[in-house]
């Protein structure tokens, strides 16, 4: 809780563990998925807010309206124990895929460094990949959850706090790599929310993690750090 916290407030509250009323309300937790009107989602977006979130040691309080979820940061927190089990049993080689979470451990067992693919928006193909020894991977996308309204328009999961809608940024993905699982699961749902300059204002004042950019005009854009380590796949190259 305290890890994730400082992750809020590192993003400025794009992400925000107290947004599960908004994912809620719009039924992504249920499968029911409706669309809330104006004056609902300014109702919900007064309920959220992580600096109400107080942590005094073991001790968790919120405000009584509202609602805290883990989720953003879950299994990136889940392959980092398991990541750390591993290692301390003395294995040197091992990956851990959790739903878009990649966690390595070492090299591949002959030495070489682990090709991780990164997904395009279409299902059935991947748009590039990154070599990575020791490190996490974690991407997230719009086309991961969502839902068709009758008015046509896609409507996908990851919420903007601010708005109370989907967030429109004009991503279609991000991909974190770093040392810490928990902090590029977090990060990956973040940026998405944040887009891809106020992202880059943030990576800029970082120096833990690396970041791979999906446009919704399918534009990949990478940070300095990948040059020699990311790498497009012939097919998305000639579209």
């Amino acid at each position: 809780m305290q890890q994730t916290l400082e992750l809020c407030k590192d993003t400025d509250g794009a992400l925000d563990i107290s947004a599960y009323p908004i994912v809620k309300a719009w039924g992504f937790t249920t499968g029911e998925h409706r669309i809330p009107d104006e004056e609902e989602r300014k109702a919900l977006v007064s309920r959220v807010d992580y600096r109400k979130i107080q942590v005094n040691g073991n001790t968790v309080s919120i405000e009584p309206d509202m609602m805290v979820d883990l989720g953003s940061v879950g299994k990136g927190y889940t392959a980092e124990v398991l990541a750390n089990l591993m290692k301390e049993e003395g294995v040197t080689f091992a990956l851990f895929s959790l739903g878009g979470n990649i966690q390595t451990v070492g090299t591949k067992s002959d030495g070489s460094d682990w090709f991780i693919g990164i997904r395009a928006a279409e299902e059935d193909r991947y748009l590039g990949g990154v070599s990575v020894t020791d490190k996490a991977v974690v991407t997230s996308g719009g086309y991961e959850r969502y839902f068709t309204g009758d008015d046509g328009q896609v409507y996908w999961h990851i919420m903007d706090p601010a708005t109370g809608r989907p967030a429109d940024s004009h991503l279609l993905s991000v991909t974190i790599i770093g040392d810490d699982v928990m902090i590029c699961d977090g990060f990956s749902t973040s940026l998405f929310i944040m887009g891809l300059e106020k992202s880059a204002e943030l990576w800029m004042q970082s120096d833990d993690f690396e970041a791979v950019f999906v446009t919704d005009t399918e534009e990949v854009y990478i940070t300095d750090g990948l040059r020699e380590r990311f790498a497009l796949t012939e097919e998305y190259k000639n579209t």
